[in-house]
């Protein structure tokens, strides 16, 4: 018996059902999830929010296949992932997943263009037959004047557009971003919401955890977390509207 979701859903590219997640402390069991029903699909712009415990980092995690699930069905892009092994894991994150973080993650030693590289490293692919692709992506976000400088050559905006062109190197399914405008002044999480913005509106999927009403107002919707549950979710009739 097949443990794909139906085909007429084929346009989820997240569907999990009934998730827990309980971390053990010594001998006390946390609940971080508390039964998690989330559909996304192709080309949605989603936040997610809570106060500090609420459950949406560890939601993110599972999400990014970082962790799995105590328990519960988690299915990306149709492929059943809540029990897969390590390793397995590790492929599905760098073939399917983009990640943007607010600490950006840059290497030190490396160059723009290096950075914007790593996930291909990873994958074993070959950098010269992808080299154009990776220049292609750095004038995406602006930075083809920059592709031979190092990170701390680079301004904190400059340096959270490599991780957006780093994101989009594996062509990937869905893009997950941890506050990537926490460590921004004003004028630049404008300047990077708006690449943000324009990604989705060329079909991105995009999943982000922030705790800023302006950056989640940018999103279609809104889900708002609180002890480990989905409190409620906001419908944005006019995403990226600032007010």
């Amino acid at each position: 018996m097949s443990n794909s979701p139906p085909a007429t859903e084929a346009a989820e590219v997240i569907r999990i059902r009934n998730v827990e997640k309980i971390f053990e402390v010594g001998e006390v069991k946390v609940r971080a999830l508390r039964g998690i029903d989330l559909t996304i699909s192709q080309g949605e712009f989603v936040a997610i929010m809570g106060p500090s415990g609420s459950g949406k980092s560890t939601l993110l995690n599972i999400l990014g296949c970082l962790d799995r699930p105590t328990s519960g069905e988690y299915f990306l892009g149709g492929e059943d992932v809540a029990q897969m092994d390590d390793d397995t894991l590790s492929t599905i994150r760098g073939k399917r997943l983009g990640f943007i973080f607010q600490s950006y993650n840059l290497i030190a030693q490396l160059t723009v263009l290096e950075n914007i590289q790593v996930p291909l490293i990873y994958q074993q692919e070959d950098l010269e037959e992808h080299k154009e692709r990776c220049i292609e992506l750095g004038n995406l976000v602006g930075l083809d004047d920059r592709l031979d400088h190092r990170p701390n050559q680079l301004s904190g905006g400059q340096q959270q557009r490599v991780a957006i062109a780093r994101s989009l190197v594996n062509e990937p399914l869905m893009i997950l971003a941890d506050e990537p405008t926490g460590n921004l002044d004003s004028q630049t999480e404008i300047e990077v919401l708006q690449i943000i913005d324009d990604l989705n509106k060329k079909g991105r999927t995009i999943v982000l955890v922030t705790h800023d009403d302006i950056v989640s107002h940018h999103a279609h919707r809104v889900i708002h977390m609180k002890d480990g549950r989905i409190d409620r979710e906001v419908i944005n009739s006019n995403p990226g509207i600032r007010s």
